[in-house]
């Protein structure tokens, strides 16, 4: 945009509060907020950086919103940064959620780990170490025997499940426990996670010591580890105190910055113990406000991170913020902005330095792996991979990440064509999936990258899939001989310890592993009689093999555990023992 273009257009303002947009075509390069449109519009024309100067020489129009006060052109600015993205913003990008453990809502409480817990239930964490909580919720099911099926599952049963006979339910649903002592033990587990850690250690270490002395040295062991974990999960340095006594939650803000980029650390404390941490990557260019980089950093996250979530009662931060109508907000909403210098408080605030200076989220493979292909940095990422034998029971996978980890609910898996060209084969299922993206098919978002397994044959066949259909999203192969990253355009050899490097191989390995899972599965089903019982369907078939992952592990498995599967009745479990 010409700078006289510019100050033309910013004295048709208004001089009241607002929100503008730069953008070039669709794009919106930059989104800011003004007590007076016209004032700060106009500020553009000698702008204070090259970075912003770039930025309006790449604007081909603005567009303003203009609000009734400063809070409310605040918040909406926020959420047009969160919206789109703007490349020349200081943008907040999470690291990825936590898991959490929630006690569902139903009379019979489930217990699980979950990333979306349910509005209704009854949810501990966040917790950074998903190992960690999976061994302390089966501590809690051995102890407690709270029940970890699904509603499906657990309706309309006659007779106890696996976990029953394993010993990690206690059979609510067949009436094998009472409901009140079903929910005394959920209480049980209540109060561990609310910091009663002996409610679950003693029976565990009681457990343990009658397995050493009847010598079974192996259950011993893992009762050992499971109370190791129990024990320690509740780390006593996070239950520093925090806040008035008026003050039931205080958010603890820390921010370091490196180079371009910051990283702002989150600690939550409620009624004095620290419940949440977590870490988001900001990008941090030199000009911010022309002050202090950190004041004007924490400006920018504070009306981002809370416009989307429940305010806390306090926040205390390392240092002020630079932006005077963002503390104005948050006073006026009930919260309480303080710089601690000394006591408790202080003691937090370092704390939450500490975990900033930690480096950005994860280092943000993600963003440097954007920036070596030159693509926006890829937040979601799916992986493609072909599988059969000799061109036989031909299958392909598709495989998701999202922020660096698995979202398995988005694996998808398509049967192919049966023949013994791979080419032609990632060609059929490229195809399928941009096919039902662009017919609106798929509910699943568009990715940011395609990750193919192969070489440049098998890109090159990607590339014409999506030639073809017209869908426009970025694509990669990564060899597995010399680990090369190949594009249309270049062919990268990265280090071998790069971490950008190895999001790219996660995705292939996880691509390759779910191919030839379900390969095998329809080559056993292939090879077996299952075809030939009578009220064995193919859905049915399909659910026997993924439940018991082998025709040889569903011959070996008893009559209860064949009912277990939808679709199969006594009759029907009969007849599969008797065949098989």
């Amino acid at each position: 945009m010409e700078v006289g273009t510019l100050r033309e257009r910013a004295s048709e303002l208004p001089t009241e509060p607002g929100v503008y947009q730069f953008q070039a075509g669709e794009t919106v390069l930059y989104v800011g907020k003004a007590v007076d449109l016209r004032s700060r519009v106009r500020s553009y024309a000698d702008p204070r950086s090259d970075r912003i100067a770039q930025m309006v020489a790449r604007a081909e129009s603005l567009e303003v919103a203009v609000t009734d006060t400063e809070t409310q052109a605040l918040l909406l600015e926020a959420n047009l940064i969160k919206r789109h993205q703007p490349r020349y913003n200081v943008r907040l990008k999470d690291d990825k959620s936590y898991p959490l453990v929630q006690l569902t809502e139903h009379d019979v409480p489930r217990i699980e780990i979950t990333r979306e817990p349910n509005d209704a239930a009854t949810v501990f964490g966040p917790f950074t170490d998903k190992g960690r909580i999976e061994t302390v919720v089966k501590a809690i099911r051995h102890v407690y025997g709270l029940r970890g099926c699904s509603d499906h599952k657990y309706q309309g049963r006659e007779r106890p499940c696996l976990d029953y006979e394993m010993g990690l339910c206690t059979a609510p649903c067949t009436g094998e426990i009472d409901a009140e002592s079903y929910r005394e033990d959920v209480e049980a587990a209540i109060r561990f996670f609310e910091g009663e850690t002996g409610v679950l250690a003693d029976p565990l270490r009681r457990k343990m010591e009658t397995a050493s002395q009847e010598q079974a040295f192996e259950r011993a062991a893992n009762l050992r580890d499971q109370l190791d974990v129990v024990e320690t999960i509740h780390d006593d340095s996070e239950r520093a105190v925090a806040g008035g006594s008026d003050e039931v939650v205080a958010d603890v803000l820390g921010v370091a910055v490196d180079g371009d980029r910051a990283t702002v650390a989150r600690l939550r404390s409620e009624r004095g113990q620290l419940v949440d941490r977590s870490r988001h990557s900001l990008e941090a260019p030199d000009e911010a406000d022309g002050g202090d980089r950190v004041a004007a950093l924490l400006s920018a996250f504070l009306p981002q991170y809370y416009a989307e979530r429940p305010l806390p009662d306090a926040v205390l931060l390392s240092e002020r913020p630079a932006d005077d109508d963002v503390v104005a907000w948050l006073e006026r909403e009930g919260v309480a902005v303080r710089v601690p210098g000394a006591g408790r408080e202080a003691t937090l605030v370092d704390l939450a330095l500490k975990n900033a200076r930690q480096g950005p989220v994860d280092g943000d493979p993600l963003g440097v792996l954007g920036e070596k292909l030159g693509i926006d940095r890829p937040r979601r990422i799916e992986g493609f991979d072909v599988s059969h034998s000799q061109g036989k029971a031909v299958v392909g996978s598709n495989v998701c990440f999202v922020d660096g980890s698995a979202e398995t609910s988005d694996y998808r898996r398509k049967r192919l064509t049966d023949r013994n060209d791979d080419y032609a084969n990632m060609r059929e299922l490229i195809e399928w999936r941009a096919v039902r993206a662009l017919e609106g098919r798929d509910d699943r978002p568009d990715p940011d990258l395609l990750l193919i397994d192969g070489g440049e044959g098998q890109l090159g066949a990607a590339m014409d899939a999506l030639d073809k259909t017209g869908w426009d999203v970025p694509v990669v192969a990564l060899a597995k001989d010399r680990e090369l990253v190949i594009t249309p355009d270049r062919v990268f050899d990265w280090p071998s310890d790069a971490e950008h490097l190895h999001v790219c191989q996660r995705g292939r390995d996880e691509a390759h592993r779910f191919a030839v899972q379900y390969h095998q599965q329809l080559r056993d089903d292939v090879s077996t009689a299952l075809d030939g019982i009578s009220g064995v369907g193919p859905q049915t078939r399909k659910r026997l093999l993924r439940r018991f992952g082998s025709v040889e592990n569903v011959r070996d498995a008893s009559k209860a555990d064949l009912q277990d599967v939808d679709g199969v009745g006594k009759k029907t479990a009969a007849k599969l023992a008797e065949r098989l």
